[in-house]
């Protein structure tokens, strides 16, 4: 039963973060359509909330101590909005590969944190090793054939900021699930992270063109954003974190790039080239085998 539910958590790891690869392209439609980085966030995690209220009904509202609470703030913040924001906003500036690159050395960083917290999550010279592979898979997916990075300083540091939050965010999940469920934890994260954007509407003021919100593109990339890759996947994944360990949950990550290059490809017919694909076989060898050499 142990190896059954085990296989059933990768597999459910595996899918939410093939529906992760995709957002980046679902992010962009959106985009294009009319609608910025901040209205979409606010409209995936508002959705979010609402889908999942009616599931956590008998759950209390609040967390049984100050600390708690602002832990679970940290964690919509880090896991929601300035994660989100950062990442975004660092497109403006930065060049996509170097953001991707970036963001998605989160893995590496999680491994670094939780180890300095956690003596049982930390991984042993072969699982390093290979995770060390995956990283340099992840490098070569990202940059698809193109070896120079130009850089550009503000948009970089905030793409690595965008990785260190979600790594603290890792963490935050870590230190709360022993006292509360994945649900309420899930729960808390969406409202916090839809109550920590809405200052961003100063600056940024929210789309109130009605006619946008009702083309057909524009509704199905929110849905899919706000019930599909929020909702479904945000829980999914703390469950996840919870029964594999944050550092062996955090390496699929590393597949992230690797959905949104094929999808990139099928739905925006951008060049895919052979050293990403061996970058891609890398990934694949790197999560198997920091999962075969675990402790």
């Amino acid at each position: 039963m142990r190896i059954m539910k085990s296989h059933y958590v990768h597999l459910m790891a595996l899918c939410i973060v093939t529906v992760w690869g995709i957002t980046f392209v679902s992010t962009k439609v959106l985009i294009n359509a009319g609608l910025r980085p901040s209205d979409i966030f606010f409209l995936r995690f508002l959705l979010a909330y609402i889908c999942i209220c009616p599931f956590s009904l008998r759950l209390k509202l609040w967390s049984d101590s100050v600390k708690d609470e602002m832990l679970l703030l940290l964690a919509g913040i880090c896991g929601g909005s300035l994660y989100f924001l950062t990442e975004n906003i660092a497109l403006t500036y930065s060049y996509c590969s170097n953001v991707s690159l970036l963001v998605c050395s989160t893995p590496m960083l999680t491994t670094l944190l939780l180890g300095l917290c956690y003596k049982e999550e930390r991984i042993n010279r072969k699982q390093m090793l290979f995770s060390l592979i995956a990283l340099a898979g992840m490098s070569l997916v990202v940059l698809n054939g193109h070896f120079f990075l130009k850089l550009s300083p503000l948009g970089d540091m905030l793409a690595l900021v965008a990785a260190v939050t979600w790594a603290l965010y890792s963490l935050l999940v870590r230190i709360l699930n022993h006292k509360y469920s994945m649900l309420f934890i899930t729960r808390k994260v969406f409202f916090y992270g839809v109550l920590t954007i809405l200052p961003c509407f100063i600056i940024w003021p929210l789309q109130t063109d009605v006619s946008l919100y009702f083309q057909p593109v524009v509704i199905f990339n929110i849905l899919f954003l706000g019930i599909v890759a929020s909702f479904l996947c945000y829980w999914g994944w703390n469950i996840v974190m919870k029964s594999l360990g944050v550092v062996r949950a955090t390496n699929y990550i590393y597949l992230n790039p690797v959905v949104t290059l094929i999808a990139s490809y099928l739905c925006l017919s951008e060049r895919v080239t052979i050293l990403a694909l061996v970058g891609a076989a890398m990934i694949l060898c790197g999560i198997y085998f920091v999962e075969y050499f675990r402790k």
